[in-house]
């Protein structure tokens, strides 16, 4: 398959990737184009702010969850029927898991054979950016890199660094992005502010894009987008596997909280969920008073909780319906992070305020100023559950500023460097844990679920008759 795409990484974090990404994507879509978006890595907020600026879902590459293979079939099939592909990338180009280039931006550009722009910030430089990129040009072969843009430059500034640049190093620098304050995308302990929490977000990406548009060398910029490799369509053994049997939640309605607490989800769980037939209702833990009707399953992701703890402590009648759902109804139920702290009996915010939260698990959250566990975990099931047998073993993220107390064993957590330890509530019908899981790349986890929930739907049926 022919697809135009590019990647947009940055020298190091911090460099304003998600500002001219979103620019780049908003230029692009007032040519007409209709843009295919994607991020790199587990990310859940970038994917958010995709999508508010090309009205499509933002995939996510992460090569430590996925194989080549995998990784090529996400791209193109959420790219078949776009116009170009437009990457962003994760932390500095060359970071990965530890000190290797495993699940950094340049493994995926590689394996996905995408080429790179590289977006540089040059305050503070002068000759030393040239020799800073350079360097990212020789420091891994191919460098997949076709391009540079400045950002947060004057006007004034570009033609000295571009010359500079273009003298010194073979390679075109594709236009630049002035510093504007109106444009700032601000940040919190987890990442972004989210995209639904910004009253203000289409004015400022109207004029991203109006900065974009008369400041980068778009015309360039889709010539590099049309050069790249072709690419291979077919799916995966695993997931063509799972994907035979697309009958098989047909009929099973899950409820999915989505409001501003909970909002950190991998859309390609959703879709694989939805591919197997399942009617994903979302719902509001935080405004609505009750459940979405006749539901087989629920799932509650990640968030910010902790910012909405009164909101959700003082829904009642929805904290005593999930109660009801997950305690005594036994419906099947997957809270990672954030929901895994709404299933507990309270949460202590950050300014030391503990509130009452669902009570469907024994423990207690409350909040820190240290980054707890933090990266890609291997998962093994200690038990029978809901997610699949005892023994099963998966790969999966944290990502969380709290700890918990009366934390559960029934999970094994392994990370790479050697450090082991054990976490998390899970039974027949329950995964509650900080780990974010990843279906694509453990499609088994969604046909486990979708089989609990297939059987819990026959029992209640059976039971009402």
């Amino acid at each position: 398959m022919k697809f135009p795409r590019i990647m947009l990484a940055g020298l190091h974090s911090g460099c304003g990737k998600t500002t001219v990404t979103c620019a780049l994507m908003k230029a692009l879509k007032d040519r007409g184009m209709d843009v295919a978006p994607f991020k790199c890595g587990p990310d859940y907020i970038d994917p958010m702010f995709h999508r508010f600026v090309t009205g499509n879902i933002s995939a996510n590459l992460d090569s430590i969850f996925a194989d080549q293979k995998t990784l090529t079939w996400i791209l193109t099939s959420h790219g078949e029927k776009r116009d170009i592909g437009v990457m962003e990338g994760v932390m500095g180009y060359y970071d990965g898991q530890g000190v290797t280039t495993a699940g950094s931006a340049w493994d995926v550009a590689v394996k996905t054979k995408t080429p790179v722009i590289l977006i540089a910030r040059p305050s503070g430089t002068a000759l030393s950016l040239a020799a800073m990129l350079k360097g990212y040009l020789t420091f891994k072969q191919p460098s997949m890199i076709a391009g540079v843009i400045l950002n947060g430059i004057r006007e004034g500034m570009y033609s000295f660094y571009r010359g500079m640049i273009e003298e010194q190093l073979d390679i075109p620098v594709l236009g630049f992005l002035p510093e504007e304050r109106e444009v700032t995308l601000h940040s919190r302990h987890l990442g972004l502010v989210t995209a639904q929490e910004l009253s203000d977000l289409s004015k400022k990406i109207e004029r991203m894009g109006e900065m974009a548009s008369a400041t980068l060398d778009m015309d360039r910029i889709l010539s590099i987008a049309k050069e790249a490799a072709e690419l291979q369509t077919d799916p995966p053994e695993r997931i063509r596997q799972i994907l035979s049997d697309r009958r098989s939640g047909e009929g099973l309605r899950l409820a999915v909280a989505r409001d501003p607490a909970f909002s950190f989800y991998y859309e390609d769980n959703l879709a694989l969920l939805a591919a197997l037939g399942v009617n994903c209702i979302p719902f509001s833990p935080m405004a609505d008073e009750k459940l979405p009707e006749d539901i087989h399953g629920l799932y509650i992701g990640g968030g910010y909780p902790e910012i909405y703890a009164k909101q959700l402590s003082k829904n009642r009648s929805m904290r005593a319906c999930i109660r009801k759902a997950v305690s005594e109804d036994n419906i099947p139920t997957i809270a990672e992070c954030g929901g895994y702290m709404y299933l507990g009996r309270t949460l202590k915010d950050r300014e030391g305020q503990q509130w009452a939260m669902c009570g469907s698990l024994p423990c207690d959250s409350e909040m820190t100023s240290k980054l707890g566990p933090f990266g890609y975990v291997e998962v093994e099931l200690e038990k029978d559950c809901v997610l699949g047998k005892a023994g099963n073993r998966f790969i999966a993220h944290e990502f969380h500023y709290s700890r918990m107390r009366g934390e559960g064993n029934d999970l094994h957590m392994a990370k790479g460097n050697g450090k082991t330890w054990t976490g998390g509530h899970t039974s027949e019908n329950l995964y509650g844990a900080y780990p974010h899981l990843y279906f694509y790349g453990a499609p088994e986890l969604a046909a486990a679920f979708v089989g609990r929930m297939a059987e819990w739907k026959e029992r209640k049926e059976r039971s009402d008759r």
